[in-house]
């Protein structure tokens, strides 16, 4: 009976069925909340139909977020595009959720973006389980091998450090934008580490190299839509970037990550010292692979791994010192005190190293209070709750995505005071010595936390100390200094402006 219908529907007919019916299921997925029947943590408002509460996140998670803090308290739910997630706020939970209850949030959530690309658990920030836990073991190996937080790596970073302060020099005190020229000298570092050598500012393949990341970067943010309601990619045009995020991503790899580890393979041996982190990669998977040990490096992984290594490593880091250029403009009784410290510590005639760190205090508390006010990195690494469990009298049920927001801890005035302020003073006690309070937990915490945070804390203190020691920042106009708004995607970010770096004398 049912096929004697078939021809009088007609094929066109029966596709619109189809799609209506698979349209409903969806609909009716999407508005299911089977976790309602837990106790969970309370909505601060409750949510839309289908789409949840991601509408109401659509002008910024900061403001909202901290909004529903104090409206629900620390720990509360939001429904994202049907799926359950918990926004955990302040230093004790997070620690909480990301040290003791770590066994049960081991995982990143999948993600439809990784699908895209084809690189489904692979890498380090992307990648779960057994495979993330080799990755990223070889990967702090390797780094520290190549004298990740000693003076070897230190070198490197000052060569960079010359070149920089050099170009900053050529801008003869008119205003600039130092936004690319930083976010190369800081990738710079990140090649002499994985490729063992750094390009010229005006390479063509490098500046190409530079803005495919700074795409990933910036997009990444926008194509979240696509994570939460798939078949948006498949429409037509790229109305939410992903297209455009993906193919700079498939061209990143091709056009640079493949192409060195090609050269890698090509060139390796294994009686030779590894001189460059692909090397030492390649040494490490053979060794593995002769003695029969069971692992799953792979060249994907090798060239998943340097892509995160060049967006981790460049984009924090970089974005880290424009807020710092950004505070000294605002502050600039902050500015000459550090300036003083580096006289009276250091001297004018050679640049500051890492053994000048100890002494010059106020400039690392200047650092610290860049990067708690900054807070660069809202929300943390996403996690899923692979076994439910409770905490402080709600159940986190299995499924559920945790956020945990490094904002409510950085900016808590319960903590700080007045968290609003660019104070360094906050970071010293009375006998000027440093100090490093739980709460300053910029790279997270945990077993997540950013593999290369010794790093950057040696880039910032290397580039910051020499800029300031040979140059004044300079605001283009003192009466219109420029936004201190940030711009919140993954990263938070400054406004694009103009500084002028005047030469001490």
């Amino acid at each position: 009976m049912f096929t004697s219908l078939l021809p009088d529907i007609g094929i066109p007919s029966m596709l619109l069925m189809l799609v209506a019916a698979l349209s409903v299921y969806w609909l009716w997925s999407k508005s299911r909340r089977p976790y309602l029947k837990y106790n969970i943590p309370p909505y601060p408002v409750p949510p839309k139909f289908i789409f949840g509460h991601t509408p109401m996140l659509k002008d910024g998670i900061r403001d909202k977020f901290k909004e529903w803090q104090e409206q629900v308290g620390d720990i509360f739910s939001l429904d994202i595009g049907g799926r359950h997630s918990i926004v955990v706020n302040g230093y004790s939970n997070i620690k909480e959720i990301l040290v003791k209850q770590a066994d049960k949030i081991p995982d990143i959530p999948h993600t439809f973006r990784n699908d895209i690309i084809k690189e489904r658990n692979k890498g380090i920030i992307g990648a779960s389980g057994d495979n993330w836990k080799e990755q990223r073991t070889v990967s702090l190996a390797i780094l520290r091998s190549f004298g990740l937080g000693k003076n070897v790596l230190a070198e490197k970073i000052q060569e960079e450090v010359a070149v920089y302060i050099k170009q900053l020099k050529e801008s003869k005190g008119q205003p600039v934008d130092v936004k690319i020229l930083t976010n190369i000298s800081i990738s710079n570092v990140i090649c002499a580490i994985i490729i063992g050598k750094r390009f010229e500012h005006d390479d063509a393949r490098f500046v190409r190299f530079m803005e495919l990341l700074n795409n990933t970067v910036r997009l990444a943010s926008k194509i979240a839509l696509i994570d939460l309601f798939p078949f948006l990619y498949y429409i037509p045009g790229d109305l939410f970037h992903a297209k455009r995020w993906a193919n700079s991503i498939l061209e990143t790899n091709e056009m640079f990550s493949k192409v060195y580890v090609k050269e890698g393979m090509a060139s390796f041996n294994e009686n030779e010292e590894a001189t460059n982190f692909i090397a030492a990669y390649l040494q490490e998977l053979k060794k593995k692979r002769d003695s029969g040990e069971s692992t799953l490096m792979d060249e994907n992984n090798l060239v998943a791994i340097i892509r995160n290594l060049f967006i981790a490593g460049t984009e924090t880091t970089s974005t880290t010192i424009l807020w710092g250029i950004l505070y000294m403009l605002h502050n600039p009784e902050v500015q000459e005190k550090v300036y003083q410290e580096i006289v009276s510590n250091v001297g004018t005639e050679r640049p500051p190293n890492m053994h000048d760190k100890q002494k010059l205090t106020y400039l690392s508390a200047v650092i610290q209070e860049t990067q708690r006010l900054a807070s660069l990195v809202p929300i943390a690494i996403r996690r899923v709750v692979c076994v439910p469990f409770e905490m402080n009298g709600y159940t986190f049920p299995k499924g559920s995505i945790i956020l945990p927001n490094l904002d409510s801890v950085l900016h808590d005035k319960k903590v700080w005071g007045d968290p609003e302020n660019f104070r360094p003073e906050r970071f010293l006690d009375k006998s000027g010595n440093l100090l490093h309070p739980d709460e300053i937990i910029p790279f997270s915490i945990g077993r997540r936390v950013c593999l290369g945070e010794a790093l950057a804390m040696m880039e910032l203190f290397l580039f910051l100390s020499s800029m300031l020691q040979r140059f004044k920042f300079v605001p283009v106009d003192s009466h219109k200094l420029p936004s201190l708004k940030a711009i919140i995607g993954i990263t938070s970010m400054p406004n694009n402006f103009n500084v002028r770096f005047i030469e001490r004398e």
